[in-house]
Formats: structure tokens, C-alpha cells, sequence
């Protein structure tokens, strides 16, 4: 029975400003303690595809959260423009159903992964009750239900809070990708997010990647909030052991 370690999850850092100036200028802060970036809705409708040619110049991978949700043929159109812009992931919404998210996966093609949102960290699950129509609702439920859904559909992975990372990881098994966002250092406020974890108990949950935002953002220090991230990320790390 051999026992294998796991990997540490890729940490990305979400550049969620408003200017191309502001987004380089914190990627050069930075500098060589992250590789990998998230362009979201508004630092793309400010900056436009330059900022992700721009990030991608100086050696990065680029997380392109867009969070697709249209008619399918939109959105492999969507896709495949993305892919071709050199985004190494993007998003559609799960609950776009089966049909667009196998559309994204097809316009994306081999050179992009395809992630699922399930049902965004913001939310708690009386929020999303209300939203959907229920008297009452089971998130992990409805968490496992849209993961199914897009993992049918051919989607890489979804996007999950931590509180769901295990679940789905036993549940999906190990080669579907996790990305969990709100993620915080313990001490850190939540902010805008109802579902948040530390970088250790996204990592114990099986958590593929990392969101980092104002945590290493909004730090004193990026640098060091970066680094203080990936260590805490690692120092719990059990063996695990393959039958």
C-alpha cells in the first residue's frame, strides 16, 4: 500500500481592481512569489483582452472568471475566444445546464480548462433558497448536485467553497479539479464572503487551487501574505495512502 503525498493547491491572486495600471502595478509588487492571476468582471470591462496579454507577457497564467451564462453557441464562441486570447481557465455558471457548459468545453478545446461555478461563496443557503424558489435548501446538496452536473457535462472542474472542497473531492474523485475561492489567513475578515476557509483547510479538503484576494492584496506586505499563504497551505500535509 503505497503512501503518496498530496499536492499543495495552486495558489492564484485575484486582481480585483479597476484599472490596467493598478493590476500590473500590484503583479510587478508581487513580482516572482506569484505566477498565476484571476482577471474578473471588472478589471476585464475596464481593461479589456490587453490586460491579460499584458499579464501573459510577463510569464503568467491568467484565471479569466468571467462566469459565462448564455445560449450555448454564445458561450463556445465565448470560449474559444478566451482560449485563443491564452487563459489558462475560465468559468461558466453550473446552472446553465448541461448543454452550455459541454458548449464552453468545446470552444475552449485542449488549450483551456473549463471550471463550473456551483453556487457562489457569497451566498448562504437562505439567500439561495429565496432566490430559487425553496422553502428551505441543503447547500452541500445543491453543491454536490451542480458538480455532478458539470463533471457529466466534461467540465475540468468546479468552483467551490471550502465547506464543500471534501465532499466533492471524495464524492468526484481525484482528478476533478477544485478551485476555492475566499480564502482568508486566520484573523482576516470575511468581507463579501458567507463561506470562507484558511489556506490549510482548503488544502486538507483536497482543494486543487487557491483564490487569494485581499488577504495578499490589501496586505502591508503582498509579499509576505503571499508567502504566509503557500506555507500555510503545506504545514498540515498528511500522506496519504493509495490501496
Amino acid at each position: 500500500m503505497a503512501r503518496l503525498m498530496p499536492h499543495a493547491p495552486i495558489p492564484i491572486v485575484a486582481l480585483d481592481v479597476s484599472t490596467a495600471d493598478a493590476a500590473l502595478a500590484l503583479a510587478d509588487r508581487l513580482g516572482d512569489s506569484c505566477s498565476f492571476y484571476k482577471v474578473g468582471g471588472e478589471l476585464f470591462t475596464s481593461a479589456g483582452p490587453h490586460i491579460v496579454e499584458a499579464l501573459r507577457a510577463r510569464g503568467n497564467q491568467i484565471f479569466l472568471d468571467l462566469k459565462f451564462h448564455d445560449i450555448p453557441n454564445t458561450v463556445r464562441k465565448s470560449a474559444a475566444a478566451a482560449a485563443a486570447l491564452g487563459a489558462s481557465l475560465i468559468t461558466v455558471h453550473a446552472s446553465g445546464g448541461a448543454p452550455m457548459i459541454a458548449a464552453a468545453v468545446e470552444g475552449a478545446g485542449n488549450k483551456c480548462g473549463v471550471l463550473a461555478v456551483t453556487v457562489l461563496t457569497s451566498l448562504d443557503a437562505e439567500t439561495v433558497a429565496t432566490a430559487w424558489g425553496r422553502s428551505e435548501l441543503s447547500m452541500q446538496d445543491e453543491v454536490l448536485r451542480l458538480a455532478r452536473l458539470a463533471q457529466s457535462a466534461g467540465a475540468a472542474g468546479v468552483v467551490c467553497s471550502g465547506a464543500e472542497a471534501g465532499m466533492l473531492r471524495e464524492a468526484l474523485g481525484p482528478e476533478f479539479a477544485l478551485l476555492v475561492p475566499g480564502i482568508r489567513l486566520p484573523g482576516s475578515p470575511a468581507n463579501d464572503q458567507s463561506r470562507t476557509v484558511t489556506p490549510a483547510e482548503a488544502a486538507a479538503a483536497g482543494a486543487t487551487y487557491i483564490i487569494l484576494g485581499r488577504t495578499v492584496t490589501s496586505a502591508p506586505d503582498p509579499v509576505a501574505a503571499m508567502q504566509a499563504a503557500k506555507e500555510a497551505a503545506t504545514a498540515k500535509m498528511e500522506p496519504i495512502e493509495r490501496r
